[in-house]
């Protein structure tokens, strides 16, 4: 799949890129992978690390249609991960978050159609299910433009699928390094929003394994979803100090008590698998929805039953303190 093939990836300089890179570069022998990002220090630091002769490093924003029509000439492999993703910021600057989100994922859509891009997977997130925050709302209609592209293209080699998963253990702006952060200042306190709060939680390799997998996997129009472990936020905090304090704040805008990501008014397009979820396409595409049921790499689903969710409440899967505590010392502390 990515042996010899030109691999580009928005958004390349965070979490997600860095790890991606690392695990094509160790797996795989591309023939070139091209970070597209905005920020000059980041692709800096980052080509110290990763500077072989096939890595490129192109400044750029996602809001550029022209640069990304040049930066995507000749690309075999687009993973789509830019995104203005903090909730509150997004709150409070809503067209900033438009422009990224919304009108970059059209972008990408155009530059990949125009230059035959044969296979697109963009990254979502839990918050597009049912999104009561604005970076929901905008993840949500960058996933239904990456469905409708295959409507776009029809017969064409251009294949748009998404991947959504829960938040990333320890990625930045995330609640984990945060916490770290309090206790290495010996706050007194945690500051917690309820008492109540559960979240999805995936490994930065997993989540990118998953990503990689679901190329594979991948017939176009499907939203894939890993099936995740939930775990309490207050379990979390205990995990790390069982002697701070533990304060309740109010919800901050656009905040979620828990997360979905199979909501209940896709049961009826919801494709159980062995280790993920398949929600397929609410249009009608160029093959039947049958196809979804065995997906290339010839696995086989089922339909789930009606009224079913996959939320971070209702979820069978939770992780004790001991495995929060093992999980941040593999996974975070290394």
């Amino acid at each position: 799949m990515f042996n010899n093939k030109t691999v580009f990836i928005t958004g390349g300089t965070g979490s997600f890129g860095k790890k991606f890179v690392e695990v094509i570069i160790s797996k795989y022998k591309p023939k070139k992978i091209i970070v597209f990002s905005r920020d000059e220090m980041k692709q800096y630091e980052m080509h110290k690390k990763y500077n072989q002769k096939f890595m490129r490093y192109f400044i750029g924003d996602v809001r550029d249609k022209n640069r990304l029509l040049k930066a995507t000439k000749n690309v075999d492999i687009i993973v789509h991960a830019a995104a203005m993703k903090i909730v509150p910021t997004a709150e409070y600057n809503p067209l900033e978050c438009i422009k990224t989100n919304i009108n970059g994922a059209e972008n990408i859509i155009d530059c990949a159609i125009e230059n035959d891009v044969p296979r697109i997977i963009a990254l979502s997130t839990d918050k597009a299910a049912n999104p009561i925050n604005l970076y929901g709302a905008t993840k949500l209609v960058s996933d239904k433009l990456f469905i409708a592209a295959n409507n776009i293209t029809g017969n064409q080699k251009n294949k748009f699928s998404v991947v959504r998963y829960g938040n990333v253990f320890g990625s930045r702006g995330s609640v984990l390094p945060y916490f770290l952060e309090l206790k290495n200042k010996k706050s007194n306190f945690f500051p917690i929003t309820d008492r109540n709060m559960t979240r999805f939680i995936i490994s930065l390799e997993q989540g990118v394994n998953f990503v990689i997998k679901s190329f594979y996997r991948m017939r176009g129009g499907e939203i894939f979803v890993p099936k995740l472990p939930s775990l309490k936020i207050t379990d979390l905090a205990r995990a790390i100090s069982s002697k701070m304090k533990i304060k309740y704040t109010k919800i901050r805008p656009g905040e979620k008590i828990h997360e979905t990501m199979c909501p209940e008014d896709d049961a009826h397009l919801t494709i159980e698998f062995k280790d993920h979820f398949v929600i397929t396409p609410s249009i009608n595409l160029s093959f039947p929805s049958s196809k979804y049921f065995n997906n290339k790499l010839n696995e086989k689903g089922k339909s789930v039953k009606n009224g079913f969710s996959y939320n971070s409440q209702n979820n069978k899967s939770f992780l004790t303190k001991t495995e929060i505590k093992d999980l941040i010392q593999t996974d975070y502390e290394k």
